[in-house]
């Protein structure tokens, strides 16, 4: 069982930068996060995959946002700048765990998660 501890979040105001961070307690395929606003559905934020350091972006956030991993520290680090009111959310970590299938997977989706952060909540004031 991996345990993630995320911190980094806060309130801030439209235009202002915030940087999470994620700390595992052991390996893992990838890591990654996603985001829950009131009212809506869980939303893929980005995603890291330690294999060939590859990066992947929500629509939302492409452009805005970067994830970054060490290895060593088993951390990933999602920078978020220009952040608007729509960035409000409760932001989770997550982290795959490698099996025979891990090559398929696109990272885009919850279901291809096995474990979860507690969230941190990220508001932005207008």
């Amino acid at each position: 069982q991996v345990q993630l501890a995320e911190s980094g979040g806060g309130l801030v105001q439209a235009g202002d930068s915030l940087r999470l961070s994620c700390v595992a307690s052991g390996r893992t395929y990838a890591m990654g996060w996603f985001r829950q606003a009131p009212g809506k559905e869980r939303e893929f934020v980005s995603a890291f995959k330690w294999g060939g350091r590859n990066t992947y972006y929500g629509d939302a956030v492409k452009g805005r946002f970067t994830i970054s991993g060490d290895w060593g520290l088993k951390t990933v680090v999602l920078q978020m700048n220009n952040l608007t009111p729509d960035d409000t959310a409760i932001y989770y970590c997550a982290a795959s765990k490698e099996t025979v299938y891990s090559g398929a997977y696109s990272l885009l989706w919850a279901y291809e998660y096995d474990y979860w952060g507690q969230g941190t909540q990220v508001t932005v004031s207008s």
